[in-house]
């Protein structure tokens, strides 16, 4: 039986029993029939002389000096040295020579070859900080490329292990991770086959979780009560959020994408070690640094523009989750997609509450103010500022809105203005969602229209109002969300508003106007006509020269359709009944206005507003 104290061995059966320390003229019999006493006897002397030399407690250049970083070539004959030791001791134990004098030495180089691989290990992790920061470490494009460029190193064939020849396409930083990464995996090899797994782990965890923790430290997470963020100040707890956003990029890019790839490399020859290694460095930080947006989505009191922030975080881990997926695969870190899925469904559950007090929010607004001119209201712009904002998160917002059936537009207040655009095809949840909301401002717009004393204002608020609506819809990538059959029957709508507008403003003056302007007429007749004209124009346009259409294209389109119906109209009557009122000064005296007096004076609509409205007045200018 082995002596008390004796290292568990581990093998692997691909593994030659015999690597290059003894010289090949050297008596050797075949693994199948063993060693020869010789053999054995010169495989311990060879570990003995190297393990002595670094043996710290006896030699004071060992004391002060590392291996690794002394000669490349001799820390990899100590390794091969002490394999080669490891598989004496497992042919002795084998042979049931556990009692022997050979297996007594062996396994005192052994012990003392570890310890001086534990000191190695140590220095390497600890020295080389900057080289085996995760930045570092990830700048190698993944953990397959990683194990494959590495593993197909061999230093056997290459003992002056010159990196900088062999890898001449990789950084000097990334040359020096790479040597550290390969120094490290050598010595966990060594030592998890020689029984040391423990002593090597405990080192390992102790100094990359520190490491870890540094880095989370660093990025601003830490942990918060839920109490503690519904005590914050809005700016307090938004630049926590842009803090966890960008810890969240660095950290899914680097800090632990890289601590995957590194223990991955040095604990290969061992799947469950590289497991339980990486679930004990990250799992603390990575749970810590996935619950905070389930966190902030429990606050209490959220206005709706914080809606933003919410799909910022929910963005960040979904469009992250393939890499959460592969980098907390084990089992053992489960903790880590679990906690990143309940902040998700905490965030979606938290959207959709938003979305309804901004739904409520719209419908509970009632300031009667009207805006001058019949310009665009207030709540418009918000609405469609916040609407546009939400078409970016557009494919975010199916996801979280894909099981969330919008309420019944029986729930609409009732209106009469604006008739709600019917749409027959089904849509996706998102558009009805957004369809909706639409909806639901178009009604209240409708509910506001009313409080104009010109009916005709009021139609020329609503198509203004929609037409914003429009742009905005056109200007955003909310044009993606909407169907173009909704979006064609809502710019029907506006010329609907804007030939309702033109008939309520402008129809007495056109009425003023004989229904055949070219037909006969008595100058009796004529003079009155031409005396109901310019008072009806005159009217129209004082009442309408302060209104607005702030949208260039429907500026035009009414303009040039007032234009045609009431220019043409007076020209020809102008024209065939100028001179039936008599002389040059006749005309002068019953005729106010020229046609193209008519065509300027209609052309100066719709550009001023209250407050710039005093210009000349027809009747003075002509």
């Amino acid at each position: 039986m082995p002596r008390k104290g004796m290292r568990s061995l581990c093998f692997s059966p691909e593994t030659p029993l015999f690597q290059g320390s003894v010289s090949p003229s050297s008596s050797i019999t075949s693994p199948a029939s063993g060693f020869s006493e010789s053999m054995i006897e010169q495989i311990i002397d060879t570990a003995a002389i190297i393990v002595a030399k670094w043996d710290g407690e006896t030699s004071p250049y060992a004391k002060v000096t590392s291996m690794f970083y002394e000669s490349k070539r001799e820390a990899m004959h100590f390794i091969r040295s002490v394999n080669d030791l490891r598989k004496i001791m497992h042919f002795l134990v084998s042979g049931q020579d556990s009692g022997s004098e050979n297996l007594i030495r062996a396994q005192r180089l052994m012990q003392i070859a570890m310890k001086r691989l534990q000191k190695e290990f140590y220095q390497i992790l600890s020295m080389n900080r900057a080289h085996l920061d995760p930045e570092s470490v990830s700048t190698r494009s993944s953990r397959t490329s990683t194990q494959s460029s590495l593993s197909d190193y061999d230093y056997d064939a290459s003992p002056d292990y010159e990196i900088g020849a062999a890898k001449e396409s990789i950084s000097e930083v990334e040359e020096v991770s790479f040597m550290a990464m390969s120094d490290l995996k050598s010595i966990a090899d060594c030592m998890i086959g020689s029984g040391y797994a423990k002593e090597c782990v405990q080192i390992y965890n102790m100094i990359r979780k520190s490491i870890i923790n540094e880095g989370i430290y660093k990025l601003g997470i830490e942990k918060v009560s839920s109490s503690k963020i519904n005590k914050m100040e809005w700016d307090v707890l938004n630049l926590k959020i842009k803090d966890w956003l960008e810890a969240m990029k660095i950290s899914m890019r680097t800090l632990f994408t890289g601590e995957r790839i590194l223990c991955d490399f040095v604990f290969s020859s061992s799947d469950s070690i590289r497991e339980s290694c990486f679930s004990e460095i990250t799992k603390e930080g990575a749970v810590l640094l996935f619950e905070f947006p389930e966190v902030v989505a429990k606050v209490k009191k959220s206005s709706p523009e914080r809606i933003f922030r919410l799909l910022g975080m929910y963005t960040a881990i979904s469009d992250n989750w393939p890499e959460i997926e592969t980098i907390f695969s084990f089992e053992s870190i489960s903790a880590v997609r679990s906690q990143a899925l309940n902040s998700m469904a905490r965030l979606s559950e938290s959207v959709r509450l938003l979305l309804l007090d901004f739904e409520s929010m719209i419908q509970k607004d009632s300031s009667k103010t009207t805006v001058p001119g019949g310009g665009i209201h207030p709540l418009t712009i918000y609405s469609m500022n916040y609407l546009t904002a939400l078409g970016d998160y557009g494919n975010i917002l199916t996801d979280i809105i894909s099981d969330w059936p919008p309420p019944a537009i029986s729930s609409l207040p009732e209106i009469s203005f604006y008739i709600p655009v019917s749409n027959e095809s089904p849509a996706a949840p998102i558009s009805d969602r957004i369809s909706r909301l639409i909806l639901v401002l178009l009604c209240k717009l409708d509910s506001k229209a009313k409080y104009y004393k010109d009916v005709a204002v009021s139609y020329l608020f609503l198509a203004n109002n929609l037409q914003y609506v429009i742009s905005g819809i056109h200007k955003s990538n909310l044009h993606s969300l909407l169907s173009k059959e909704w979006i064609t029957k809502h710019e029907v709508k506006v010329n609907r508003l804007a030939t309702s507008y033109e008939r309520f403003a402008w129809g007495n003056v056109l009425a003023s106007l004989p229904a055949n302007p070219t037909a006969p007429m008595k100058p009796a007749e004529a003079k009155e006509c031409f005396r109901k004209f310019s008072i009806s124009f005159e009217d129209a346009y004082w009442k309408q020269i302060s209104c607005v259409v702030p949208n260039s294209m429907l500026r035009d389109q009414i303009k040039v359709s007032i234009g045609r119906k009431l220019v043409a109209v007076y020209q020809n009557f102008f024209d065939s009944h100028k001179s039936t009122i008599g002389d040059e000064k006749s005309i002068t005296l019953f005729v106010r206005f020229y046609p193209e007096d008519v065509g300027n004076y209609l052309s100066d609509l719709f550009i001023r507003t209250l407050t710039s409205s005093g210009g000349s007045s027809p009747s003075s200018s002509s």
